[in-house]
């Protein structure tokens, strides 16, 4: 079998089970965030923190209670991660520096999970599980409760009521993402991930000497690490290393766990809203641009010049030769689209165009289909813009779903799509004109120029890959990276719960002859094109200088 058939026979099976998942998960998700009943497990959680399930939340007591549980759990991280030394499970590893701590905190509660350390060379099975893995699980879960409080405002009628934060955090993890991650979990075994408690030991190597090797709990962080669009591997290899990714079976469901909540929430959304046709409209620009990137990404690793290129059938550099280019494409494509981040290939040995649609795929804010939430509120607010484009081309007052979208709308619309620029290219600016990050980088010219905002660029949309060859582990990417998650992850939150409850207040228009009708393949296009011209083109002189320069020169 051919390697392009092989990437399309994938590409097919992936589809098949996205679609078989869609109706029945996104019914569920809608179910979950609607029922009025509490499960008993969740009461007692409910009894534990003190909170009322049933208090109805306007939007800024939702984002209080949003910011005040993110904060505490940053504070948990850090000080679990300091105290490492001492507590049982630590297999001997010293404590996380305090920089270092920072940046791992915001990464994992800013569901970002970069890592500027190796996971099998600092942290026990205590840290990786009780800490990180748990964190995978609750970021996963604000997330999405920040996209149901969107969808309530889209859906509610002259109230600003928004729903309560800590039903829809206990709810999505309890009812969505543990079980998912059971099954999730006992699949990956079934492929030949690892799952135990293992310390290190040493193996012998055919060339003689011995090499270090851990075990751990990999397989349950490993579900949910794709699940939640998590993306911190248990290994320094991340998704790459045979113990989180045996082989081409697991390979491919991985890329399944990625793609399955944010997919599902269209479904969610348009039975929230009343209209699954509207779901239906957002899955299609979703699927659209990340068929068009998948595409291209694989085109451009297939299709690069050169003798050794044509001896190994294409760009192989930094590859896993057990999935070939088309399931590195496959996979990092799906990676860079959501906020998930894991990998398993080396992006940075990726064409420069390559590459470089990688890095787009992130600045796109990725929302196709994104992060889980944050790609559905993500595509919401862009649907929001382009109605409000449609709007003025035709001299009509814009509406979405009923709800017309003014001044506050679109102002508040506009600082959300301003945020993540702002930390990239402002960041970036100031660490390339400072001399303290030269020695972090391994490549001069366009592609250490790439590794910087590709950084940045991953830091502020809550993505986590990297591009190889930059030593983030340095006082100033250790600080400045933990401040652009933490910002980039919670800033935005601010205007999209705003905007949920401006919404909500509302009074419903009702639809007449002038109405765009946005469930149509006409919105649907709209929509792709306000996504690729106002985020797209936002990077492009930023693009220019890194990896298209890059590319047209090889």
């Amino acid at each position: 079998m051919g390697p392009v058939l092989s990437g399309v026979l994938q590409l097919l099976a992936l589809t098949v089970a996205l679609g078989l998942a869609y109706r029945p998960l996104g019914d569920h998700l809608a179910g979950v965030y609607a029922s009025p009943r509490h499960l008993r497990a969740e009461k007692w959680i409910y009894r534990a923190i003190g909170a009322r399930p049933e208090t109805e939340m306007r939007w800024p007591a939702y984002l209080r209670a949003l910011l005040g549980f993110s904060l505490v759990s940053v504070l948990f991280l850090y000080a679990l991660q300091r105290a490492q030394g001492v507590l049982p499970g630590s297999l001997g590893f010293a404590p996380i520096p305090p920089g270092q701590a920072f940046n791992t905190a915001a990464s994992f509660v800013s569901n970002t999970n970069w890592q500027s350390y190796a996971g099998e060379q600092a942290m026990g099975p205590l840290l990786q599980t009780g800490g990180l893995a748990v964190q995978n699980f609750l970021s996963a879960a604000v997330g999405m409760a920040v996209a149901v409080a969107l969808v309530r405002g889209f859906a509610r009628s002259r109230t600003g009521e928004l729903g309560n934060f800590w039903a829809d955090l206990v709810r999505g993890t309890v009812r969505v993402l543990l079980p998912l991650s059971v099954v999730g979990a006992l699949v990956l075994v079934a492929c030949g991930v690892i799952q135990n408690f293992a310390g290190v030991h040493e193996v012998g190597q055919f060339t003689g000497g011995f090499q270090q090797w851990s075990g751990g709990a990999v397989a349950s962080q490993e579900a949910i690490k794709e699940l939640g669009t998590n993306g911190g591997g248990y290994y320094n290899a991340n998704s790459a290393h045979p113990f989180e990714n045996p082989g081409p079976l697991s390979n491919l469901f991985e890329v399944f766990l990625i793609l399955l909540v944010p997919t599902a929430l269209t479904r969610t959304f348009g039975r929230m809203v009343g209209s699954v046709r509207q779901g239906y409209a957002l899955l299609a620009a979703m699927a659209a641009i990340w068929l068009g990137f998948t595409a291209l990404m694989t085109w451009a690793e297939f299709h690069h010049g050169g003798p050794a290129f044509d001896v190994a059938g294409g760009a192989m550099e930094g590859k896993e030769t057990r999935f070939g280019i088309a399931g590195s494409t496959l996979f990092d494509a799906a990676s860079t689209l959501t906020s998930t981040g894991a990998v398993n290939s080396a992006l940075s040995s990726y064409t420069g165009l390559g590459g470089g649609i990688a890095l787009l795929g992130i600045q796109l804010g990725e929302i196709a289909p994104g992060g889980v939430g944050s790609g559905l509120y993500g595509m919401l607010i862009m649907a929001v813009v382009a109605v409000f484009l449609a709007g003025l081309m035709v001299g009509r007052t814009p509406e979405y779903l009923g709800k017309k979208i003014g001044t506050r709308e679109i102002k508040l619309a506009a600082c959300y799509l301003l945020v993540t620029p702002a930390l990239v290219l402002g960041f970036t600016a100031v660490a390339l004109a400072l001399p303290t990050p030269d020695h972090s980088l391994a490549n001069p010219g366009p592609h250490g120029f790439t590794e910087i905002l590709y950084a940045y660029s991953s830091g502020a949309n809550n993505n986590g890959s990297a591009f190889a060859g930059l030593d983030a582990n340095t006082p100033w990417f250790n600080t400045t990276l933990g401040l652009v998650m933490l910002l980039g992850r919670f800033v935005p939150m601010v205007f999209v719960l705003a905007l949920a409850g401006s919404l909500a207040g509302q009074r419903p228009v009702p639809e007449s002859a002038g109405t765009l009708r946005t469930h149509q393949p006409l919105f649907a296009g709209v929509l792709i094109a306000t996504v690729l011209i106002v985020s797209g083109l936002t990077y492009f002189p930023a693009l220019a200088l890194g990896p298209l320069a890059e590319g047209l020169a090889s």
